[in-house]
This record gives structure tokens, C-alpha cells and sequence, in this order.
């Protein structure tokens, strides 16, 4: 080897080693940057774990040194709405207050609101998700109801639940034991126990309202609310029209039961109907109290209003004769009978008891139109009817009085009345002629005597009940008569206006009654609209209103302690 290749080698060796120095100088370089970063990023993270304990330690301690307010300041100041027990007239409960209690919730205590919704939504799934969950998250509100009127089961639910933020407040909750027997008479009350509708609507107005208001309304304050209503009877006329509305066909049907000498309602029902525990989920087509907040035509019924003012004029009298041979033709309208009207001079108990509308049109003409409109007025047809329920209709009249309208009119046409109207009038002239307002609420014969009002005289009364004790016998009533107590009345059976045309198939049928009719203590008013059916599969009022008549006073008489007779009912000779 040349010196020269010597020293190459060397040199070649001499920059291997620099260059094997620097990269060692490098490589521990980077290793000093990389142990510096990671010091660093534990100095960052210890630092944050250090704030967010701070923080933690911090809000815990801000949490438990917080004064909260007082929970009675929290609650709404809202005081429980106690209500008087309602009881029929033998002192059987209707309506009473039960003690429940609602939820209700401080957002502010919330610390997992998911976690709150969730398990609150688990009990109660109808809760709206979206509504619960912006309750519970506003943070500035120390208060929000959750859920009303809780049952024991439901609040105890709850409380397993855990969450501290969750509270009960004590409420009462209104209670109907009968359901809808009597729905439409006793109405039913809000969320917050307040009157809405029926005679629970008319208590608030009797001064409830201000006695809770000034913390007075306790149950030690508050006496039970009596009513006139008789539950047994109740039941009977709930379950005889209810029964008539399937077994008929029917798209509605109703009945009162009235005494005669007080004016008592003693039982009021329309189906549908609904239950008072839940307006709100059985309401549907049963919120019309078709009885006093309804008007209809009545039909036939009237004949026995336009024959009363008829005798009370001296317009005419029993042995008069009325030419019902052929149709009565006024302009281009025609009156005519049903093909059961004999076609011949029919006497005045005749046209009643086969219900001629030929011979009642001849009798109204007899009277007048002027003379009609008073007498229905007398009888309180033509105004809105007085009583305490709040839910009654003003009558629908004719806006032209005119010679085709009071025909129309006499027998049941052209004006649409209340059902109770008809029965109060009714009881009118089964009471020799004394007018007496009905009254929801107990009351006696003298306390009536005071406010009667005299409307005909009482042997227009007389004669009245004898045709409802004739078509009773061998009318179109036959249906309605009950074996020992003697029923008496009128049948009616309304056309129904479709689409503005009286339709020849659909009718509204009643029938008004009282019994015993030789010495009447009650009417019985039964209406039932658009049936399809009824006995003999016919659909007028003798084969539907009557029999729910009959039905009605054959399981209520002997309730009413109303004696039998075996004896046959022979008519009194005029």
C-alpha cells in the first residue's frame, strides 16, 4: 500500500466517525425535545385534571352552602279546591272530593336531565317527551307540574324512582261513584276542581267560588249539596234509554221524570252521554244534554197544548165535530193524515186519540193565531226555559207568524222546543192548570204553591187528562199503559229536516205521560231521535218513546211509592 492510499483510508474513516458523531448528536436531540414535549403535556393534563376537581370541588361545595328556598314558596299559592258532597234526595252520594296528590318538579335540583326524563317517561308514557324535557332543563325555574291527580300506586312509583328533584303536593280529585248515570245533571269539574258544567257549575256560582277564594270552602265548612234527583229512578231512566238507543237503533235518546205538584226532577238522562271521572277521554258526541240544552220539533205532543188552549178559549168542545175526509190544502202545501186516520167528521176526542193533523189544523183555525201564540207562551214554550242547570236552549221560532205556520205549529211543526219544556208544560196541565217551574233541587208542595202560575183553568185541566187517559186505553199510548198504575199521554213523531226537506223515513218520536192518570203524582217525558226500528220492527213513537215509557214506570211506580191498581181503569164520562 502507496502512502497515499493510506492516508485515504484514514481520511475515509476520520468522516465516518464525524458523521456517526453528528447523527448520535442528532438522534439525542431529538430524544431531549421528545422527553421536554412530554413533560409538557402531563404538566398540561395534571393541570387540567387539577381545575376540573377544582371546579368539581368547587360547584359541590357552592351546592351545599346554597340556601334553597322554602318549598311552600316554591308551590303555586294556590289553596285545595275543596267541593260540597252532592246527594240525591235520600241522601245517596253523587259527587265527592277523594284525596290524591300531583308531581311536580324543581328543574333548578335537575342534575341528569336525560336521566330524569327517562325514568319519569317509563311511568308515565302519555307524558310528551319534547314538553317534559324543557321543563326539567330550564334551570332558572324552581317549579313545574309534571302529572295531576296520582293514585297512591302511581306517587309511590315515583318515589322509588330516586330523584331527589321530584315533589308531591296534595290535591283532591272530584269522584262520580254512579260514572254516567246522572253526567248530564251533575256536569263535571276542571283539573283544579272547579265547576265547568251542570249542577256542579251552578254551585260555584252559588258562592263556592268565593268561599274557596277566602280559604273558607273545608270539608268541616261544607255541607253536603242536596238535590231533587232520586238515584234509584235515576238509574232506571239511564239504563231504559240507554238500552233504546242500541235496541232501536237510534242516534240519540233521552227521558225525564217530573213531579207533577213540585216540580221536582226526580231523574234526567240523555245518551250519549259520558263519564264524568273523564270528560275528556269519553266526551266524543255525548256532551249535548239533548233534554234542556237541545231543541226539536215535538210532534204530536203539541196537539195536546193546541187542544188545551182550544177548550180554555171555549173555542171548542168535546162533542164538536171536525171534517177530516180529505187533505187540507193551503197555497201549494197540503196537510193530510196518516193512513190509520179514519177518513171521515172525527169528534174532538177522535182527532186526539188518532192524532188527525187534518182536524187539529180545522181546531187551530177555530182559535187563532194570536190566541195560539199566547197560550204556547203561557206555557213557557216560546222562552227560554228557568232553572238552575245552567245548560238550557232558548226555542228555535218561526220569523213569520202566518196562517200555514200556526198550522204547522199545532201540530208540533215549526218551532223546536226543549224535551223538558214540553214535559213542564205537560205537568202543567195535569195539575189543574198550575205552571211550576222545574227545580233540580228539593222542594215541597207548599214551597211550589208559591211560585205556580196559573196558565188554564182547571177544568181545561181536567178534560186534558182525560184525553191523555183515553189515548191511553185506545190510542196510539196503548204501548206506554202499565198494569195497575194507569198511564195517560201523547205520542209524537216529528219528520226529521235532511238537508233542509222533512225526511218520509227519519223521525224524532216522544211520548209525554203521567200517571196515575186518574189522580197524576208524575210525567214521563221519552224521546228518542232517528230510530230505525222499534216493535213490530216500526219506528214511529208507539213503537219506541211509548214503550220507554212504560218501561220507566213499571220499575219506578213502586219506588215511588205510587200504589197499585188492580181495579180497571173505567173513564170519567164528558
Amino acid at each position: 500500500m502507496s502512502i497515499v492510499q493510506h492516508f485515504s483510508s484514514k481520511a475515509g474513516r476520520l468522516r465516518e466517525l464525524k458523521f456517526s458523531v453528528r447523527s448520535t448528536k442528532r438522534q439525542f436531540m431529538e430524544e431531549r425535545k421528545r422527553h421536554r414535549q412530554a413533560k409538557s403535556r402531563i404538566a398540561v393534563i395534571s393541570v387540567g385534571v387539577l381545575l376540573f376537581y377544582a371546579a368539581l370541588f368547587a360547584k359541590l361545595g357552592y351546592m351545599g352552602a346554597e340556601t334553597l328556598p322554602d318549598i311552600s314558596k316554591i308551590l303555586p299559592p294556590v289553596q285545595i279546591a275543596w267541593r260540597p258532597d252532592i246527594v240525591d234526595r235520600n241522601g245517596q252520594i253523587l259527587a265527592t272530593d277523594i284525596r290524591t296528590v300531583s308531581m311536580f318538579a324543581d328543574p333548578h335540583r335537575i342534575v341528569d336531565v336525560d336521566e330524569a326524563v327517562e325514568k319519569i317517561c317509563g311511568l308515565f308514557p302519555d307524558l310528551d317527551r319534547k314538553s317534559l324535557y324543557k321543563k326539567l332543563s330550564d334551570r332558572k325555574s324552581h317549579f313545574a307540574w309534571l302529572e295531576r291527580q296520582l293514585t297512591p300506586e302511581q306517587q309511590n312509583q315515583v318515589m322509588k324512582l330516586g330523584l331527589p328533584a321530584i315533589g308531591f303536593r296534595p290535591e283532591v280529585k272530584r269522584f262520580y261513584p254512579g260514572g254516567r248515570t246522572a253526567a248530564h245533571v251533575l256536569g263535571y269539574v276542571d283539573i283544579d276542581n272547579h265547576g265547568v258544567s251542570g249542577m256542579e257549575k251552578y254551585i260555584d256560582s252559588q258562592g263556592l267560588s268565593d268561599l274557596a277564594a277566602t280559604g273558607l270552602a273545608t270539608p268541616n265548612t261544607l255541607e253536603p249539596f242536596r238535590l231533587s234527583i232520586d238515584l234509584r229512578v235515576q238509574n232506571i231512566v239511564h239504563d231504559v234509554i240507554s238500552n233504546a238507543l242500541t235496541t232501536y237503533k237510534a242516534q240519540a235518546a233521552g227521558a225525564v221524570v217530573l213531579d207533577i205538584h213540585t216540580g221536582e226532577v226526580l231523574a234526567m238522562a240523555s245518551v250519549p252521554d259520558f263519564d264524568p271521572n273523564d270528560p275528556q277521554g269519553t266526551g266524543g258526541q255525548g256532551w249535548l244534554n239533548r233534554m234542556s240544552n237541545g231543541t226539536f220539533e215535538m210532534g204530536s205532543t203539541f196537539k195536546t197544548f193546541s187542544m188545551a188552549m182550544a177548550f180554555d178559549t171555549n173555542s171548542v168542545k168535546l162533542t164538536d165535530t171536525f171534517d177530516a175526509t180529505s187533505p187540507l190544502h193551503i197555497g201549494r202545501f197540503t196537510i193530510h193524515d196518516d193512513r190509520d186516520v179514519p177518513r171521515r167528521f172525527l169528534t174532538v176526542p177522535e182527532v186526539f186519540r188518532y192524532s188527525s193533523n187534518i182536524g187539529t189544523a180545522k181546531i187551530i183555525e177555530v182559535v187563532g193565531i194570536d190566541a195560539q201564540k199566547e197560550y204556547l207562551t203561557r206555557l213557557g214554550l216560546l222562552t227560554r226555559l228557568k232553572t238552575e242547570l245552567p245548560e238550557v236552549k232558548t226555542p228555535s221560532l218561526p220569523r213569520v207568524w202566518s196562517k200555514l205556520t200556526s198550522i204547522t205549529v199545532s201540530f208540533g211543526h215549526g218551532v223546536a222546543t226543549t224535551p223538558l219544556q214540553v214535559a213542564v208544560a205537560g205537568a202543567a196541565l195535569m195539575d189543574g192548570g198550575e205552571l211550576i217551574e222545574p227545580t233540580f233541587l228539593p222542594r215541597t208542595a207548599a214551597e211550589a204553591e208559591k211560585t205556580e202560575t196559573s196558565i188554564v183553568r182547571k177544568t181545561t185541566s181536567d178534560t186534558i187528562r182525560y184525553l191523555f187517559k183515553l189515548n191511553g186505553e185506545q190510542g196510539t199510548g196503548r204501548t206506554a199503559d202499565v198494569m195497575g198504575f194507569h198511564v195517560g199521554g201523547k205520542t209524537g213523531t216529528a219528520n226529521k229536516v235532511i238537508n233542509g226537506v222533512y225526511s218520509h223515513k227519519l223521525s224524532f218520536n216522544s211520548f209525554l205521560g203521567a200517571f196515575p192518570i186518574n189522580n197524576p203524582k208524575y210525567v214521563v217525558l221519552a224521546i228518542i231521535d232517528q230510530p230505525l226500528t222499534g216493535l213490530h220492527n216500526l219506528n214511529l213513537a208507539t213503537e219506541t218513546a211509548a214503550p220507554m215509557v212504560h218501561d220507566i214506570i213499571a220499575r219506578a211506580a213502586p219506588l215511588l211509592g205510587v200504589e197499585e191498581d188492580v181495579g180497571k181503569n173505567t173513564l170519567v164520562g164528558y
